[in-house]
């Protein structure tokens, strides 16, 4: 199966259920799965209000920006001064309001100018749902799925609305609601929760709840009255110099105002010499100026085809030291390619009977992830065996098995964790063509029905080795040297076999990558801290570890950015304090992501970081600037009130 693509366009539909009149409920009997709704009754529930759209919006509205640019502290203070320039008859030094005004504006401007830009971006990156209507399949954006549409997930898809499932089944990660990292299986007559993700498996599922109705959007509304939108460090910087200058502005002012008077002046000139002093010492244009540099920066990133979901992410981008990023899809290509087939026992598993099992195992079990994509187009073939029972691919067991009725249990998956303590067995097998950067599967049989939850290792009799090659990015190598000299490190996480994953990155450039570390060895919490300062490969990587890593880099003093594709990044891509998503992979990645690369372009990164860096130093030089002006202003003010002089 396909991935989903990312769609280019989107209707808009209303969603204001209170005026609407309510349809009844339809049984899911009366649905048939192969069917789907119709074009009138997919018409029907949108008229009725029941269309998948979304109350939350990921940028400010027009009003919002407004507002938030308008009602400022240092606006309120002009407006105060203004008004005790208007009451004394001081019209002609009112324009300083004119300067306020156009910052203001120009502030509302650029926010709204990066808006669209980033509404249009997030318009390209909404996912694209399979749904069944009138009998034919088709690709729908999320956000014109209605109640009752019947629809197919698979592994890394973000499951859109809540739904229940019909036929198939799935492993579902529920981490990003519950903070729960387990796997939960899902069967037919199960709910899938909106906000979660399919980590394994293919199903067709009902829509029950969409929109503002899904668990999702229910409990995101009830969180927005306690959330706080968090900014950058050079914001909440400035909110405490904003506070400090406001409260030194009430006595100094009411201090000049009196000193002023006193040595002869007249209402009117004490007025206007208090004002100049006071409009002086407010740094308005370096917050101003903040403000716009960081919009300006995302607008930037826009042209790039680059999705910004948090403006505070373009300052981390300049702070960050310590950059993650996945072998799969990041320093290889996407796709792969089976290379060879390595026979172990040809006595009792010849050629013949080994291409027979895979073409059986491909030909009944979905291709859910890029590794299973290009098994099942090597040895996919039409095949009689009858597949009684399924075990999916997970990111915690690593392997994906059949039961097939008459031929008995196989296993293909990583070495490592179907054999067990037996792998010193094939070690010797493996390890060339690990050297190699080649990642080895293993395919093999099992007695009996295999136990997601433990293998018996006895009863494992290795069949085959299954070598798979990554092409390597043209770029990669360009890219690392630019984070070396910019003094960024690298780390690579993944879950593949650490000397494969090292082999790769020596290849791509990357300093010390010689130094890798199975991370299937590391047990506990201490011994990952350790691991995260000394290594810089780490192999066998689970997603809950992937997070761990992460953790234990921030609590070292990192400034962490995490790029990935897959669902097996989602914990580490949230966790990071900048998570970055290619665009061509999962949607539960791209969801969960702050920046989305909509080229999918790793060679992107020098840019996006260095823009972040270029906008942080523009506000540092110009902030050297802004503040020796309103120190200078303030200490004129000083020596006014103790020398004795008018203010000048």
């Amino acid at each position: 199966m396909k991935h989903i693509q990312l769609p280019d366009i989107r209707k808009k539909h209303q969603n204001e259920k209170e005026e609407l009149i309510p349809l009844p409920e339809i049984p899911a009997r009366e649905i048939d799965p192969a069917v789907g709704l119709s074009a009138d009754e997919v018409q029907a529930r949108l008229e009725n209000g029941y269309g998948n759209i979304s109350n939350s919006s990921p940028t400010k509205t027009v009003g919002q920006i407004v507002k938030s640019n308008t009602l400022t502290f240092f606006n309120l203070v002009f407006v105060i001064l203004a008004v005790c320039l208007i009451a004394v008859g001081s019209y002609s030094n009112l324009l300083f309001l004119i300067i306020a005004a156009a910052n203001t504006f120009i502030g509302i401007f650029q926010e709204i100018r990066s808006k669209k830009a980033i509404d249009r971006l997030t318009l390209l990156a909404e996912q694209k749902v399979p749904c069944i209507r009138d009998g034919s399949r088709e690709e729908i954006p999320s956000s014109e799925l209605v109640r009752d549409d019947i629809v197919e997930f698979e592994n890394g898809s973000q499951i859109c609305a809540d739904a229940i499932v019909l036929l198939g089944q799935v492993t579902v990660n529920e981490s990003l609601l519950t903070g729960e990292t387990d796997a939960i299986p899902k069967l037919p007559g199960d709910d899938l929760k909106s906000g979660s993700f399919i980590s394994g498996g293919h199903c067709t599922a009902r829509l029950t709840h969409v929109g503002a109705d899904s668990y999702a959007s229910r409990l995101a509304e009830e969180a927005k009255s306690d959330v706080k939108l968090a900014k950058s460090e050079m914001m909440r910087s400035l909110d405490r110099l904003i506070r400090v200058i406001g409260i030194l502005l009430v006595p100094v002012g009411i201090c000049l105002f009196l000193t002023q008077h006193q040595m002869g002046l007249t209402v009117k000139g004490a007025v206007e010499a208090t004002v100049a002093a006071l409009i002086g010492m407010i740094p308005e244009g370096l917050y101003l100026l903040t403000s716009i540099a960081i919009a300006v920066g995302v607008l930037r990133l826009s042209r790039r085809k680059v999705l910004v979901r948090d403006m505070n992410c373009v300052e981390i981008l300049a702070r960050v030291d310590t950059l993650c990023v996945d072998k799969t899809g990041t320093i290889t290509e996407p796709g792969m390619d089976v290379d060879k087939l390595v026979l172990l026992d040809e006595e009792n598993f010849p050629e013949e009977a080994v291409m027979e099992m895979l073409a059986a195992f491909y030909d009944n079990m979905d291709a859910d992830n890029d590794t299973g994509a290009a098994l099942a187009a090597c040895f996919k073939n039409d095949s009689d065996w009858e597949a009684r029972e399924f075990y999916p691919f997970t990111s915690e067991t690593k392997w994906s098995g059949i039961t097939f009725a008459e031929h008995g249990s196989f296993l293909i998956g990583a070495p490592e964790f179907i054999m067990g303590s037996r792998i010193k067995e094939l070690k010797k097998k493996i390890r060339p063509w690990a050297e190699q950067g080649m990642r080895v599967l293993l395919a093999a049989s099992y007695e009996g029905e295999p136990d997601t939850g433990g293998l018996t290792e006895d009863q494992i009799h290795p069949m085959a080795l299954i070598l798979i090659t990554n092409r390597l990015r043209n770029e990669a190598a360009e890219t690392f040297r630019y984070f070396r000299e910019q003094g960024v490190s690298i780390r690579v996480i993944s879950g593949d076999n650490p000397e494969t994953v090292s082999r790769v990155a020596i290849q791509a450039g990357i300093e010390g990558a010689d130094q890798f570390v199975d991370a299937s060895t590391l047990k506990s919490d201490s011994s990952l801290e350790a691991a995260a300062e000394k290594y810089k490969v780490f192999g066998r990587v689970t997603p809950e570890q992937k997070c761990r890593l992460i953790r234990a880099m921030q609590k070292n003093g990192h400034t962490v950015a995490m790029t990935g594709d897959g669902v097996n990044d989602v914990l580490a891509l949230k966790e990071a304090d900048c998570g970055i998503a290619m665009a061509s992979g999962s949607q539960a990645a791209c969801q969960i992501a702050q920046l989305v690369l909509l080229n999918s372009d790793f060679q992107s990164m020098p840019a996006i970081v260095g823009e972040g860096r270029r906008v942080i130093n523009n506000i540092q030089r110009a902030a050297s600037l802004f503040l020796v002006k309103n120190i200078f202003s303030l200490l004129l003010s000083l020596v006014s009130l103790f020398a004795g002089f008018p203010y000048p």
